[in-house]
């Protein structure tokens, strides 16, 4: 794509990091590639959103009562004193264990590179995966999608969950065995999941995830608010600016 459009100079993308574009092609064809900072990154609220809509069937009910139906038939699930288990403990994986904990929630947390020490910091427990996996009521992930994270989570991680846990993904989907998952949703072998994100985006119609009612299916919200658009619209206008004054900001490559 670099090579069809001779004439591009400056590529701005929001956020400091996209996997979608060729950092090196864009040093090849003298494209000044920069992104745009995150004031506040909105994806920790939309994290308890789906873990609330889960255990407590929020939107199903809503649906329920406009299609004129009198009473629940939905049965929820307290959060307050279940366990979060947190994979990633970020500047993001930090945010969701501080609202979780404010729910009441038991937080206990894994990475590969987390330690014990930097979960003493945020107030939450340090366990192995395997623990993280079979102890946890629900399971969501916080880690970057890299090398090292790409099918993180995979068949013998679901099978530790309990039959009574979710997973809750609003990182990236190849994060997770999107194969696996599925099967451990279509057999029941666990409760439900949440899930923003996915390998392929936008979920093809006739992905088979659009039909498990175990699952809940956001299309990418993560990021999607106003604030956030107004934010990262005016740095990149702003980015424009100090590209022309010939200082570009923020710059990836």
């Amino acid at each position: 794509m670099f090579a069809a459009l001779p004439n591009l100079k400056l590529l701005i993308t929001s956020g400091l990091r996209n996997a979608a574009i060729d950092m090196e092609a864009a040093k090849d064809h003298q494209v000044v590639l920069c992104g745009t900072q995150w004031g506040r990154d909105p994806t920790a609220p939309l994290t308890m959103g789906l873990i609330l809509e889960l255990t407590r069937n929020i939107g199903r009910e809503n649906a329920r009562m406009h299609a004129g139906e009198p009473l629940q038939a939905h049965v929820g699930v307290e959060i307050e004193g279940r366990t979060l288990g947190v994979i990633g403990l970020g500047k993001l994986g930090t945010k969701v264990s501080k609202l979780a904990q404010a729910f009441g929630m038991n937080v206990i947390a894994w990475s590969q590179n987390l330690t014990a020490e930097k979960c003493k910091e945020v107030g939450v427990i340090y366990v192995s995966k395997e623990e993280l996996f079979s102890t946890a009521d629900i399971v969501t992930i916080h880690v970057v999608l890299s090398q090292r994270t790409r099918g993180l989570v995979g068949a013998a991680d679901l099978a530790r969950m309990k039959p009574t846990a979710y997973l809750v993904n609003t990182a990236r989907g190849p994060i997770v065995d999107e194969g696996a998952l599925l099967e451990a949703l279509t057999q029941k072998k666990i409760a439900g999941a949440g899930v923003d994100v996915f390998s392929v985006e936008p979920l093809p119609v006739d992905h088979p995830f659009r039909k498990l009612d175990n699952m809940v299916l956001t299309p990418h919200l993560g990021y999607v608010t106003e604030d956030s658009f107004r934010n990262h619209y005016q740095q990149m206008v702003e980015g424009i600016d100090a590209w022309f004054r010939g200082e570009p900001k923020q710059r990836l490559a």
